[in-house]
């Protein structure tokens, strides 16, 4: 077989998405755990060219998964394996910000890059980070993003044209800007201060504009879902009429969703980077075209 899609079982509905839109066959990655926790991988196939559609939630088990994957599919004829991981974890951690701590982001990259030839992924959380290609240096490495996909699902909607688009931080000002002068809306940041995972405060300056104007509050990552609470609170200080959201990855659970609610969010969507309820933006034809070199290269072979 040419070139195909591997993936396990919790990705199996994105993962066949890409491979019709590739015209490749689904091939699944099936995992069989031992009575003491340790797992055997068995692929469902061969290919010169292997697709691992793994996105890295809950990486956990997964890491070990992909790194095994790659093992047999080269022993079993690959000539070239693509990470597909739209939600790659370990990334915020760049630097040691206490002596004793381990750079996580740099664990990945010696882990990962030996086992791959190219790994494409989805707004990843770089921050220090010049770019993906730093992190895991040797191979090919693709940092897409979501968002040109949010403002053309969200140019097909009727916006009202009062709407402020909103970011929790300086840090995402550039986004904010970009997303709201494609739509033609205004936009504003908040000021963040982060005491802990579940403890963040927000102000925004621009407080007054936001009055009797709804909000679309954007944002990359999803997790503990304090960000996006303290955000909706204030932006329901400052007299937003309406609150909705859009993330690129949502890593919540069911008990942060109704918090979401409670904090004065209406709605929720999220790409289809992670497998999550509030799926509603399809990643597919994006990656398909940023994986359809890997097929023509098949083809032209």
């Amino acid at each position: 077989m040419r070139a195909a899609v591997f993936t396990l079982a919790q990705a199996r509905t994105p993962a066949a998405a890409l491979a019709t839109a590739l015209g490749v066959p689904l091939l699944d990655l099936v995992v069989h755990r031992f009575p003491d926790g340790e797992l055997k991988l068995t692929l469902g196939g061969a290919a010169e060219t292997a697709l691992l559609y793994v996105p890295l939630d809950r990486p956990g088990d997964k890491l070990l998964l992909v790194l095994m994957a790659s093992e047999a599919l080269r022993r079993n004829g690959a000539r070239r394996v693509v990470l597909v991981a739209p939600y790659l974890c370990y990334m915020r951690q760049d630097v040691a910000f206490h002596p004793l701590e381990a750079i996580s982001q740099k664990v990945m990259g010696a882990m990962l890059a030996p086992a791959l030839d190219r790994l494409v992924t989805v707004d990843a959380h770089l921050h220090r980070t010049a770019s993906l290609g730093a992190v895991f240096p040797g191979i090919e490495a693709e940092n897409l993003t979501a968002w040109g996909v949010v403002a053309e699902a969200l140019a097909q909607e009727k916006i009202d044209p009062r709407t402020v688009v909103v970011g929790p931080d300086v840090e995402s000002g550039p986004l904010v800007a970009d997303l709201a002068g494609r739509l033609g809306l205004d936009h504003a940041v908040g000021a963040k201060t982060r005491r802990g995972d579940r403890d963040v405060s927000i102000v925004f300056d621009a407080a007054a504009s936001l009055a009797g104007r709804p909000a679309l509050l954007i944002d990359d990552v999803v997790s503990s879902g304090g960000t996006l609470v303290e955000v909706a609170e204030a932006l329901g200080r400052a007299g937003a009429t309406a609150i909705d959201a859009i993330v690129t990855h949502a890593l919540h659970d069911d008990e942060t969703a109704a918090r979401f609610v409670r904090a004065g969010i209406r709605s929720l969507r999220s790409s289809t980077s992670v497998p999550h309820p509030s799926n509603a933006i399809s990643l597919t034809a994006m990656l398909a075209r940023a994986l359809a070199r890997e097929i023509a290269a098949e083809a032209t072979s």
